[in-house]
């Protein structure tokens, strides 16, 4: 018997002059400067909503040069099918956590955390927190809003609750980074690994800390994923220029947080 699963459609953002004021004002408020100083630049290998293909390709690219991912969870989605593919499941996030990977929260419902008041904020993030801990995942450090977007009421509430905030924007974490709203980097799309290597480069010559995101990983990955051969390009570029592949709650103990 085949079991049906609840299908997620793909996202469409405020495209509104209200919404796009909102970003753009939204990165000069509430701000948690980054105080950085590191010996050797460090990168972060993230995955946003967890896809089975990330869980599983992704994994096995960092597991097999020794290392260890960040895997932004958002249980509402666990199971079902998306643009990205099959969604990963707690079995997955169990598994992952066993491996030495870090489980992170990514809201519970992949909350549009732009328009969302503090409250509904809060309860998706604290029902996100539960089914994390009920999967056996220790209690997540890290936070990524959904879809980059923030606005005040959620940026508030999160401010406090979380060691790094992680948004969408392309940036290094240096000296004076926002921590409670991140900048990234994306493997995404036809020049993801190009506009990858390009940060990579960036952040040696900085010596700073540079947070790569991805969704999917598989040798046809949607518009929001890489390849895997791309994935395992940039860690070996990665470790050959001398940088600490950490996860993002290491990276974070790192810089003092």
């Amino acid at each position: 018997m085949q079991v049906e699963f609840e299908k997620v459609d793909a996202y469409e953002p405020d495209r509104t002059l209200k919404g796009k004021l909102r970003r753009r004002l939204i990165r000069l408020a509430y701000r948690r400067p980054a105080k950085v100083a590191l010996e050797r630049p460090m990168v972060s290998f993230s995955f946003d909503d967890a896809p089975a293909t990330a869980c599983e390709a992704g994994a096995r690219a960092l597991e097999a040069r020794g290392l260890r991912g960040t895997y932004y969870f958002a249980a509402g989605l666990a199971g079902r099918d998306g643009p990205m593919g099959r969604f990963a499941t707690g079995a997955d996030a169990r598994r992952l956590h066993d491996a030495g990977h870090e489980i992170a929260c990514h809201t519970f419902s992949h909350l549009d955390c732009g328009q969302s008041s503090k409250a509904v904020t809060i309860a998706d993030v604290d029902q996100n927190a539960e089914s994390l801990a009920a999967w056996g995942a220790s209690d997540p450090v890290s936070f990524a809003y959904p879809y980059g977007d923030v606005g005040a009421p959620a940026k508030t509430a999160l401010a406090g609750r979380f060691k790094t905030l992680r948004a969408l924007h392309h940036g290094l974490i240096a000296d004076g980074a926002d921590l409670n709203q991140a900048p990234a980097v994306g493997i995404e799309g036809e020049d993801g690994e190009a506009v990858a290597k390009g940060w990579l480069d960036k952040a040696k010559t900085r010596k700073a800390w540079l947070i790569l995101y991805t969704h999917d990983v598989a040798d046809e990955p949607s518009q929001w994923g890489c390849t895997t051969g791309a994935l395992e390009r940039l860690i070996d570029r990665a470790v050959a220029d001398g940088f600490d592949v950490v996860t993002v709650a290491e990276g974070a103990k790192r810089i003092g947080l």
